[in-house]
């Protein structure tokens, strides 16, 4: 007999989804039933999805959100929560990345990657928690699900993008933290690190000499694409993740282990 995840009655909340993995993470879990949040600061995009997704008989919201400003983070979770209902996944995916040496880094830079990649992950998740936390102080209830989108160069620094990869260190850290501090209250935090997948921000650089020479150097001379990850999102996000929590998980066909 199959069994397939089934997210009906669920809240998703999904940061980053106006392009790339965090467009496939709003469809694949409005695909699973569960009514999803797009948030990001393109909003206009966000609304392309929302129609693509209604038309597919999902549901779907779009607030504004702006991970860098801890004043626009708030607004926009009470804003989700009042369309939508209470969150019960997070998908904390906003991301930036920047190919530099580490010696041509400035304040401005830092900044930029961290304070997107790092404290704004940070915030979304300890504002999303807090309101799981006031509904939910019995591991017996229903559990919640915050999925922090890292990157395998949080586990291993690559060339170019050091800075990037010690912002992606951070968030694996963090959600160990996370899983251990909010665990107990029926919160599973899990962080996903996906390899190198082609999207429509990287699409470019396949196709250039670079890009074809780091293509020959990994296992099996290939970049995933974003429904490679769907598997694993969907996991990590249904009622059957219980007993998951604190894990960091590759999906990198491989490459972590060259």
């Amino acid at each position: 007999m199959g069994r397939s995840i089934n997210l009906e009655g669920k809240v998703a909340l999904i940061t980053g989804a106006s392009s790339g993995l965090g467009k496939r993470f709003a469809q694949v879990l409005s695909q699973a039933g569960a009514k999803v949040v797009l948030a990001s600061r393109r909003t206009e995009r966000l609304k392309e999805l929302r129609a693509e997704i209604e038309a597919s008989g999902g549901a779907a919201h779009v607030v504004s959100l702006d991970v860098t400003d801890y004043q626009s983070i708030k607004s926009a979770i009470a804003h989700a929560e009042t369309e939508a209902g209470t969150i019960d996944i997070l998908v904390n995916n906003s991301g930036v990345s920047a190919h530099q040496k580490l010696a041509e880094v400035t304040p401005a830079d830092f900044e930029f990657i961290f304070d997107t990649n790092t404290r704004g992950a940070f915030f979304v998740a300890q504002e999303v928690a807090k309101r799981m936390l006031r509904r939910n102080d019995s591991v017996t209830k229903p559990g919640y699900r915050i999925i922090n989108i890292a990157s395998v160069a949080g586990m291993r620094v690559l060339p170019q993008i050091g800075l990037y990869s010690m912002s992606k260190a951070a968030v694996i850290h963090m959600t160990r933290a996370m899983a251990q501090e909010w665990g107990r209250h029926g919160i599973n935090v899990n962080a996903i690190c996906p390899g190198y997948i082609d999207t429509e921000l990287n699409h470019h650089r396949w196709a250039t000499e670079q890009g074809q020479k780091l293509i020959a150097q990994l296992p099996r001379q290939r970049v995933g694409v974003p429904e490679d990850l769907d598997g694993l999102l969907l996991l990590l996000a249904a009622d059957e993740s219980q007993f998951i929590n604190g894990s960091i998980i590759t999906a990198d066909d491989g490459f972590g282990l060259v």
